[in-house]
């Protein structure tokens, strides 16, 4: 065990020796691209993007197509749009930020699908900014049908960079001029290699069920719960397994910005091999329903991909303690009191 966990902790080493010297880069990044976001917009759509950090919405993520609360693309002038997502691409990696615009790509191939539903709107994104951006403390989110990234920001360092959802209906497009276009195809094809690199004694621990849930099941809780951590411990698997299934946790991790994703794989790397626990619920071809996750004692990665005959994927990357940066923030503000 001693070996395989130094292997791992060789592997993330950079990350760590990395994480402390640049984390502050993106979050000053994220600030002046709000404050420059806030300053484009005239006064009716600032009170419609801000809202106080305490407000209760800041934890009222979904990630179905519905109205939410916030300034949304439809009411963005071409400079403003261009203003948000420069601001986007300071929480999202290159690969975090090609993966969020597919997805957004995919609305006018549901609205085609679905016979012309107003619900399918590709201008139905939002941008929602909690606090003064700059500030002490400050957050701000940006959501629509199958995306929801939030970020949270306390004395200057990104605390809690989840809930972090993608996801992809259709998740192959079958018909139609953007025919074979996938949004998220790593997180199917690099599990399903790693799926089946197991061995029959290892399958009988990591399969869990032979049926799949219907969706993630932590759903858009504001609070992630623990899992039953039944399934195939990292310590189990061989080394070429350990290895793809670091790069599928990489895969999540960096969607992304640089810094960002150094500080989640940073948490990972002091995990304990026999601690990081892969599950599999349903079907064993591409075909069926399936669902998968990856949790540890800190964070939770979960896949499913029921829905439309197995075409309609969900992801989902929780912490357990840190969505919204609750524990930090309970820090924070124990400490502020005290002084």
């Amino acid at each position: 065990m001693r070996r395989a966990l130094a292997t791992v902790v060789f592997v993330l080493l950079p990350v760590l020796l990395l994480i402390a010297r640049q984390q502050t880069r993106t979050e000053t990044a994220m600030a002046a691209a709000a404050k420059t976001l806030l300053s484009a917009l005239d006064a009716d759509q600032r009170a419609k993007i801000s809202y106080a950090f305490d407000n209760e919405e800041r934890q009222n993520w979904w990630f179905v197509p519905r109205n939410r609360n916030g300034l949304p693309l439809k009411e963005m002038t071409p400079a403003q749009r261009d203003a948000a997502f420069a601001l986007l691409k300071t929480g999202l990696s290159e690969k975090g930020f090609s993966k969020a615009e597919a997805i957004r790509g995919l609305e006018p191939v549901l609205k085609a699908m679905e016979n012309n539903s107003p619900t399918r709107d590709i201008e139905r994104y939002f941008f929602t900014i909690f606090g003064e951006p700059g500030s002490d403390r400050w957050g701000w989110r940006y959501e629509g049908h199958h995306l929801s990234q939030n970020w949270t920001i306390v004395r200057g360092k990104a605390v809690s960079t989840t809930p972090s959802f993608f996801g992809a209906n259709p998740a192959e497009v079958r018909d139609g001029p953007q025919k074979g276009q996938r949004a998220l195809p790593v997180e199917s094809d690099l599990a399903w290699k790693f799926f089946k690199s197991l061995t029959p004694e290892q399958l009988k621990v990591a399969i869990v069920a032979t049926v799949s849930p219907t969706e993630i099941i932590t759903s858009n809780a504001r609070k992630a719960a623990m899992i039953d951590a039944k399934g195939l411990d990292m310590q189990s698997m061989t080394a070429p397994q350990r290895a793809m299934l670091l790069e599928l946790i990489r895969e999540y991790a960096n969607s992304q910005g640089p810094e960002l994703a150094q500080a989640r794989l940073a948490k990972l790397a002091r995990e304990p091999l026999d601690q990081i626990v892969f599950a599999w619920l349903g079907g064993t071809d591409p075909s069926q329903g399936h669902y998968y996750r990856i949790q540890s004692h800190n964070f939770l990665i979960e896949y499913d991909n029921t829905q439309n005959n197995a075409n309609h994927q969900h992801t989902v990357w929780r912490d357990f303690a840190g969505d919204f940066g609750a524990d930090l923030l309970a820090e924070h503000y124990a400490e502020y009191k005290h002084k």
